[in-house]
């Protein structure tokens, strides 16, 4: 399973999930798309808009953090 997470440091739902993922540990990928412009680019072309936390799960994206929903596609039971 590979996840990628798009997200900036000051984002609350950001740091929510980062957490989610690292207490269930699940390996993730974290780009800072407030520096890292060639990565905002490909968030906003999946997503077509500037939103984080962006959560890409095996080519499925669930923008924001909503840990039922996320839960759900990693199969974990909360």
């Amino acid at each position: 399973m590979k996840i990628m997470i798009y997200s900036t440091p000051s984002c609350t739902f950001c740091v929510m999930a980062k957490e989610f993922f690292k207490q269930n540990n699940i390996p993730f990928e974290e780009y800072n798309v407030a520096a890292d412009l060639e990565k905002r680019k490909e968030m906003i072309q999946k997503t077509g808009q500037m939103g984080v936390p962006v959560i890409d799960i095996d080519g499925s994206v669930v923008i924001g953090f909503d840990k039922e929903v996320v839960a759900k596609k990693v199969g974990i039971k909360i």
